[in-house]
């Protein structure tokens, strides 16, 4: 990930944001601590780069 640029960096992040909201839609409202946070901490490092995730949850 060092030859990254911070665009494939938001994008790769991104990605991993919308598969892990997936999963917790699937998921039908089951709790999942790690799932939850995965989601909390892909969040944090795509707000740290300026991305709003609001209008990527589902």
């Amino acid at each position: 990930m060092e030859d990254m640029t911070e665009k494939e960096l938001i994008t790769v992040l991104i990605d991993k944001y919308t598969d892990l909201q997936r999963i917790k839609k699937a998921n039908k409202g089951t709790f999942n601590e790690e799932l939850d946070y995965q989601i909390k901490t892909t969040t944090a490092k795509l707000s740290s780069m300026g991305v709003n995730v609001e209008d990527l949850t589902l």
